[in-house]
């Protein structure tokens, strides 16, 4: 019974991670619309994104690896905010050769191992939202039409 049930519960952390991996996917890296209009694209765009994802989290588990932590506890929110903040330097530096693209690659794995996630046991999350999207009207005329009616209103 004691294997079952610990079998049982390694199976429900499996899932749980799973469900966190697809809510990454959806939310941090904004695929919660689909942006392509025809089959094809919208096919590119979801290989897309999970590519990227697994770009994102093999960073992830290298800065971990080195760091000698939990990938889990690097934070997947953290991990593209630190590559876009380090892409100008890699652009601006990135050809001054081998040694210092890798000296500059332990500096971001590095600062991608710094943003951990709390460990909070039993957590569990509601499916729920916490408030309703906000809804405003589409965007009909120019934005710079709107804006001169705007201002028109302002001024009176």
């Amino acid at each position: 019974m004691a294997v079952a049930q610990s079998a049982f519960i390694g199976l429900a952390i499996v899932f749980w991670n799973n469900e966190r991996d697809l809510r990454s996917i959806k939310s941090t890296m904004k695929m919660d619309v689909l942006r392509c209009k025809t089959p094809e694209l919208v096919h590119e765009e979801v290989w897309t994104h999970i590519h990227a994802y697994n770009l994102i989290r093999t960073i992830m588990e290298q800065a971990a690896m080195m760091h000698g932590i939990d990938p889990r506890s690097v934070s997947f929110k953290g991990a593209p905010q630190t590559l876009e903040a380090y892409q100008p330097l890699i652009d601006f530096q990135g050809g001054r050769g081998e040694s210092f693209r890798d000296a500059l690659y332990r500096r971001l794995l590095d600062a991608v191992a710094i943003h951990r996630v709390a460990d909070r046991p039993d957590r569990f999350e509601p499916r729920k939202r916490k408030c309703p999207p906000v809804k405003f009207d589409q965007m009909m005329k120019p934005r710079w039409v709107l804006k001169c009616e705007m201002a028109k209103r302002v001024a009176v």
